[in-house]
């Protein structure tokens, strides 16, 4: 009798122990970062998230909904694999760092479904986050259809959030929604709805147990859609969620398919500090490595523009003449002519335009409308990148013309048919030895390093917004000071920055001061100036002189101090050089303390502001640097 008492205990002891789910804990190689994964009691993929041993992320979903086979509920864990080093190094010919080294562990878990089909999510957990994907590893020539990814961060309710609206599409002017183009919510609670009502877009901040995340996508291919984050009432979590129905291109698909073997994009989030956020690489380290291309061509640097103050009747012959005159003056490479060139001024006038620059040493760049069908813009020339013969015919004629590269605007969203199409863009592109900058555009997620001829995308509420709407203008303080921990982190950003006179019929908000730091400040491969030449003869020829010397690929970027929203000060250095700048997003006088042991060069000077306008003063290594930024307002160095 005791005997089968015993072994009744024993079975139940073994039910319990069956029942409760099994935990891996995967770290990164210093141990700050933690994972916990497991399976729940309806076997979906499951983990958390620890920084320094406090909890960051709560239990939170992962899966995959495809057509034809669920990868989210009853799944078994086939095998959890040892960490696996991962270490690779690069080179990008824009941003905040020149030479990048990435390092690793990787685990993978090969997961499978009730139908013995196999799944396997691979993290990566470097230094400074999490990264982690879905890999459907069979073989099948059958197309595969993803219905929904059910991947989730479950935020503690008291986290905070700085979140950027998702727009609606086929709304807005001439239908051209979805842009990338709204104001940030900032600070809000995490459950906050979007007033439009789509969800919020990528990168999206975080705050929660003194810790800061920043959540993004990197690697987007051509078999799946680019995605944003909605939040989910049931799990109480933020979901990643595919594109609304009418963002494709015309007959073309909209959510993931493909053939297998088959991997999603990353999944990445950055942990740890502001200066964690701002200083990772993240978003090109997870980032297909560069396609075999030619990159001589490519050269980064600072273009003038007339458009952006003078609108569509600057887009003329004569005008051009004299912005490419101005170009060359203040030594930058790059003159942009926007829309409707073609007729303006005309293929054949182009070439001689194109011949003109040529001898004052500045290249031309030239607009197109992307759209086909999706859209109502009459702007043009347009319908003429729509399939590869069209790009063909025309990339051949811009190259015998001497164009160095292109600006495409007006996308249709994120559906993956017309995610394809900006591949195919870059694609050809590059075999034309052409510069490619997206406009009305989506997030370019690491495209930059894949094909290195993508110098900028807009994906951004810009300064042409400022130059149209005084209610745009007022906030433009606190949103360019946003833009440094959000949306400009990882990838380039076409702001087109800079007037430091005066905006046609708008009252700016910001001061000359903080103008002048905003093309060191953004990250963008071409930075095209807003200013005008007759703004800009009104400057201190120190000022115009620090603006004939600005790179725009960096060997290395540093935060010094900042806030989302509130102000912001960062370093770039370029050779030996070090660039320093600090924007104030709010009306109140904001001190800061700078030590300026870290740069190499004994002295240098700083451009900041007083009543009487713009003063340069003599700035030392040895000394701490105080500056006194205005409401609204800013500074530069140069050491």
């Amino acid at each position: 009798m005791k005997k089968i008492v015993l072994l009744a205990l024993l079975a139940v002891s073994l039910t319990s122990f069956v029942g409760k789910p099994i935990a891996y804990y995967f770290v990164n190689s210093d141990k700050t970062i933690k994972m916990e994964f497991n399976l729940t009691s309806k076997k979906t993929p499951s983990y958390k998230v620890f920084f320094k041993d406090k909890l960051v992320i709560n239990a939170s979903d992962l899966g995959i909904i495809r057509e034809d086979a669920n990868f989210y509920t009853g799944l078994k864990i086939v095998n959890v694999s040892s960490p696996k080093p991962i270490k690779s190094t690069y080179s990008m010919l824009q941003g905040k760092r020149k030479k990048i080294s990435y390092a690793a562990n990787q685990y993978t878990v090969r997961l499978q479904n009730s139908t013995g089909e196999a799944m396997e999510i691979i993290f990566q957990l470097s230094h400074d986050g999490i990264a982690l994907r879905y890999h459907f590893p069979e073989t099948s020539t059958i197309i595969k259809k993803i219905v929904e990814e059910k991947t989730t961060y479950n935020f503690d309710t008291t986290t905070k959030a700085w979140l950027q609206p998702m727009s609606k599409a086929k709304t807005g002017w001439k239908e051209t929604n979805p842009a990338y183009e709204e104001h940030y919510a900032m600070g809000v609670p995490v459950n906050t709805k979007p007033a439009i009502g789509e969800g919020w877009v990528y990168p999206a901040l975080f705050h929660t147990n003194n810790t800061w995340l920043l959540v993004s996508e990197v690697g987007l291919p051509r078999n799946y859609c680019g995605s944003r984050l909605v939040y989910n009432d049931t799990s109480k979590a933020m979901q990643v969620t595919f594109p609304q129905k009418e963002e494709i291109f015309p007959n073309g698909a909209l959510n993931p398919e493909s053939t297998l073997p088959w991997f999603t994009p990353w999944r990445i989030i950055t942990i740890g500090s502001l200066k964690t956020i701002t200083e990772s690489t993240m978003g090109t380290d997870l980032a297909d490595p560069s396609i075999a291309m030619d990159t001589s061509f490519i050269k980064s640097g600072l273009s003038s523009w007339s458009w952006v103050l003078l609108k569509d009747e600057s887009v003329n012959y004569e005008t051009t003449v004299k912005f490419v005159d101005y170009a060359s003056k203040m030594n930058w490479p790059y003159c942009l002519i926007d829309a409707d060139w073609d007729t303006r001024i005309g293929y054949d006038k182009m070439k001689e335009l194109a011949a003109y620059a040529k001898g004052k040493n500045v290249k031309l760049l030239v607009w197109y409308n992307s759209s086909g069908s999706w859209n109502s813009t009459e702007y043009h020339p347009k319908s003429k990148l729509l399939t590869h013969a069209d790009r063909d015919r025309e990339f051949t004629k811009l190259t015998d013309m001497g164009i160095a590269g292109i600006k495409v605007d007006f996308f249709g969203g994120d559906g993956q048919s017309m995610i394809g199409y900006y591949h195919d863009i870059l694609t050809d592109a590059a075999a034309h030895k052409l510069m490619v900058n997206f406009h009305g555009a989506t997030l370019p997620r690491g495209w930059q390093r894949t094909y290195p001829n993508l110098v900028s995308t807009e994906a951004v509420k810009g300064y042409e917004y400022i130059t149209f709407f005084q209610d745009i203008a007022d906030l433009a303080p606190s949103h360019c000071s946003m833009l440094p921990f959000a949306r400009n982190v990882f990838d380039p950003m076409d702001f087109t920055p800079m007037v430091l006179d005066s905006i046609p019929n708008i009252t700016r908000k910001t001061t000359p001061a903080f103008e002048l730091a905003l093309p060191v400040l953004f990250l963008s491969g071409v930075q095209h100036i807003a200013e005008i030449p007759e703004g800009m003869a009104k400057m201190p020829q120190y000022v115009v002189d620090y603006l004939k010397d600005i790179p725009t690929n960096w060997d290395d970027s540093k935060f010094i101090d900042g806030y989302p929203g509130k102000y912001i000060v960062m370093a770039r250095k370029k050779d030996n050089v070090w660039h320093i700048v600090g924007i104030n997003g709010e009306n109140t006088i904001k001190e800061i303390e700078i030590d300026l042991s870290f740069v190499t060069n004994a002295k240098g000077f700083i451009i900041s502001e007083n009543e009487k306008g713009f003063q340069q003063n003599t700035v030392s290594k040895s000394t701490k640097l105080k500056v006194m930024m205005k409401p609204h307002g800013g500074f530069v160095v140069k050491i």
